[in-house]
């Protein structure tokens, strides 16, 4: 009766990897889960509000049960202690469909830490996908080598990368490839979402990151438009007083916190304007580019291969047209311009006058914001 009982309890908590299959399966490095109660509502059995005073007990606690356990985004697990049939859904596994091992770190969300639900990103980007910038993804390597073999590097690390150059050139897209191309985590921020309505509030998200990369290392975070928080201080009463983020930053940065495993890349158009006590963290700048016509032209027949209509003009010409321009302002003033202009003229193929409209266009807008700002 006892095996029984034992048989029907492991059934109920999760599924269990026991076939050849599922043994195979990686260890999970980060499991967020919350209560959705009991699955069916009699008189006798009300919901709970779960408050936990001890997450690393409660973490203790849930790992005993559910060693050994499939888990994946929506996936369910249920308590069979305390709480008898009591429901948790599993909100998100690294990687997903994995098994809770001893290293298994298990994350109870709750109404507290609902609004500054810090998640990573999975993106299919390959290195591959970026056209040029052969510096930069050189340079990446030793980052790559790093998030292999993070033991072997010690005080050695690659741990703090600056990114800059013009808008468009590619810096989010090498930091998407780079996590994919090693499937680790990638925690993608924007510096302006940092500045808060209440003194506290990015200081407290900076160092939430930092603990969630850790607990899921090796992983990249990434900070982009890092200067609307790092700028230089004759520029800080533009932005505020942003010093508490700053100073924040500077902590995890310095590695007074140890984060083996863990990159920091920040991004920025203007690196001039960075404060130097910020500048002076990154052991290595990456500098990113305009595209050659070379590049220009095999950017050009890679957006056009997946285009919808025709295009009668060649890849070579709409490169020499596109002289100056990012690959972002090349796919989306050079190219959709065109295409939507097409398709206001009902025509069914991309014309050189569609192009030219939408390069004057361009133009015009980038001599009107220079005059706006000189």
């Amino acid at each position: 009766m006892k095996s029984n009982n034992k048989k029907h309890e492991s059934q109920i908590t999760c599924n269990k990897s026991k076939n050849i299959k599922s043994e195979s399966k990686k260890e999970a490095k980060k499991v967020i889960i919350q209560s959705v109660g009991y699955p069916f509502n009699f008189p006798l059995m009300e919901a709970h509000n779960l408050e936990i005073s001890d997450k690393k007990l409660f973490e203790h606690y849930s790992k005993e049960q559910w060693l050994g356990c499939d888990v994946k985004k929506g996936s369910y697990l249920f308590d069979q202690k305390i709480l008898p049939d009591y429901g948790f859904k599993v909100l998100e596994a690294f990687p997903d469909a994995s098994i809770i091992g001893e290293n298994t770190s298990i994350i109870l969300k709750t109404e507290e830490n609902i609004v500054n639900d810090i998640k990573s990103i999975s993106t299919d980007i390959t290195l591959n996908d970026i056209i040029g910038q052969e510096k930069a993804k050189n340079k990446c390597k030793i980052v790559m080598k790093y998030l292999e073999n993070p033991e072997n590097f010690g005080e050695w690390a690659p741990k703090n990368i600056l990114f800059y150059g013009i808008p468009g050139t590619g810096k989010t897209m090498l930091a998407k490839s780079l996590a994919n191309e090693l499937n680790v985590p990638l925690y993608l921020i924007k510096a302006t979402s940092l500045i808060g309505d209440h003194v506290g509030d990015g200081a407290r998200q900076i160092h939430d990151l930092f603990e969630m990369a850790n607990k899921t290392s090796p992983s990249v975070i990434f900070i982009d438009e890092i200067d609307a928080i790092a700028l230089h201080r004759k520029f800080q009463s533009i932005r505020g007083d942003v010093s508490e983020i700053v100073n924040a930053l500077l902590t995890e940065m310095d590695g007074i916190n140890d984060h083996e495993g863990v990159v920091t890349i920040a991004a920025t158009n203007n690196p001039e304007q960075l404060d130097y006590a910020i500048r002076s963290r990154f052991e290595d700048e990456f500098e990113f580019v305009m595209p050659s016509f070379e590049e220009r032209v095999i950017m050009i027949e890679k957006f056009i291969s997946t285009m919808p209509f025709e295009v009668e003009v060649s890849s070579k010409k709409l490169a020499e047209m596109a002289k100056g321009m990012s690959g972002r302002d090349i796919k989306e003033k050079l190219l959709k311009s065109a295409l939507h202009r097409a398709l206001y003229e009902d025509k069914e193929k991309i014309e050189l006058k569609h192009f030219e409209d939408g390069l004057n266009s361009y133009k015009s807008k980038n001599e009107s914001n220079k005059h706006m700002f000189a």
